[in-house]
């Protein structure tokens, strides 16, 4: 499983890349491999506030649905239409052609881990 260096990941196992003004948010390899095939997305509401922490999309699966919370307190900018008609490409790129949503960051959780914290605490 890959953990790229360029980005912050969540106990929740989100990761959040920045990017510009605003920075991306998926899910982590890991995750959508315990996640099984993704069959169904639910992507918030551009314009939304949201705080850190708080639930903002569900990524359901052939096994179970499973909350996505938000790294980072800030604005919902953009969502990734793509997984709408094809949410599928949660599992065959969770860390590019997968990613959920994208926020202008007021603020970052004050848990985020590197990817070496992140690995050691899922390895």
């Amino acid at each position: 499983m890959s953990t790229p260096t360029d980005r912050q990941y969540a106990s929740s196992h989100e990761w959040i890349k920045e990017d510009g003004d605003t920075s991306t948010v998926g899910i982590t390899d890991f995750a959508q491999d315990q996640l099984g095939d993704v069959v169904y997305v639910e992507l918030p509401e551009v314009g939304r506030q949201v705080t850190a922490g708080e639930t903002v999309a569900v990524v359901e699966s052939v096994k179970t649905a499973s909350d996505i919370y938000s790294p980072a307190s800030g604005e919902i900018t953009e969502v990734n239409e793509a997984l709408s008609g094809s949410p599928e490409l949660v599992n065959e790129g969770a860390l590019e052609g997968g990613w959920l949503f994208k926020i202008r960051v007021a603020s970052l959780s004050s848990g985020l881990m590197d990817a070496a914290a992140y690995e050691a605490a899922n390895g």
